[in-house]
């Protein structure tokens, strides 16, 4: 082994390292799926001075959810929470937030099998009335429970929490 083919390992070892280092650095972050964006409603009511908030339960795995779904063309973000609220647990609206109280993300598995991080815009819907005639009236559970008792029943931590800080408020 002379002295040039030294050289030449060590320079060869240090840019494989320098390459792996600026793949994971810059390169995989390019080639990762950005985050969708869905909105969901956190749908609320006052009882003797205290919150009340609306679970209902997931159509695919009986989880027990607020109402949310994909962005609407010609909607804001806000205005699709509203749509998502009465299409899945028959609300009608009363004060609705223009902007979201919290976001949190997960992991959606969609209709193809193939994963897709989701960041959740999470807005509060005051609840003037419920409707037992709604589009998924068939397909759902509704149940008015406290902000604590709500986390405590869904899955998502990041969701957990906004109802945690929302019974706070």
């Amino acid at each position: 082994m002379t002295a040039g083919s030294t050289i030449r390992g060590g320079i060869i070892r240090k840019l494989f390292s320098l390459i792996r280092k600026t793949g994971a650095e810059f390169a995989l972050p390019m080639l990762q799926r950005p985050r969708q964006l869905q909105t969901a409603a956190l749908c609320y009511r006052i009882e003797d001075g205290h919150k009340r908030v609306l679970l209902i339960t997931s159509r695919g795995t009986g989880r027990w959810v607020i109402p949310k779904g994909w962005l609407m063309r010609g909607k804001n973000a806000s205005e699709a929470a509203v749509v998502e609220a009465w299409e899945e647990a028959g609300v009608r609206p009363g004060r609705t937030a223009e902007r979201p109280i919290g976001t949190y993300v997960y992991d959606k598995i969609k209709n193809s099998g193939l994963p897709v991080t989701v960041e959740m815009l999470v807005f509060p819907v005051e609840v003037r009335s419920l409707e037992d005639r709604f589009p998924e009236a068939r397909e759902r559970v509704r149940r008015w429970v406290t902000p604590t008792e709500a986390a405590g029943m869904v899955d998502e931590p990041g969701l957990r929490q906004i109802l945690l800080d929302f019974g706070d408020n």
